[in-house]
């Protein structure tokens, strides 16, 4: 899947609040940065973290309402 499929598919998820999305995907790669594990199987090699955020987000494996009400605490 293209990138800008994966960004379509992630945007459609947070109700296509790019806002939102945008700070899931710093959170998460946040995550990762801190030593959490990918939730999805790296199509490539060499991903950068925010692809993979975003990948995870499109799939439905990270609940951006969740990592939203986190943020809020």
């Amino acid at each position: 899947m293209r990138i800008e499929q994966i960004n379509a598919k992630a945007l459609e998820r947070v109700d296509y609040d790019r806002y939102l999305l945008s700070q899931a995907v710093a959170k998460r790669v946040n995550q990762l940065l801190n030593g959490e594990k990918p939730l999805v199987e790296l199509p490539k090699k060499n991903m950068q973290l925010t692809e993979i955020a975003i990948l995870e987000i499109a799939e439905g494996l990270i609940k951006v309402k969740e990592i939203w009400m986190n943020l809020m605490n």
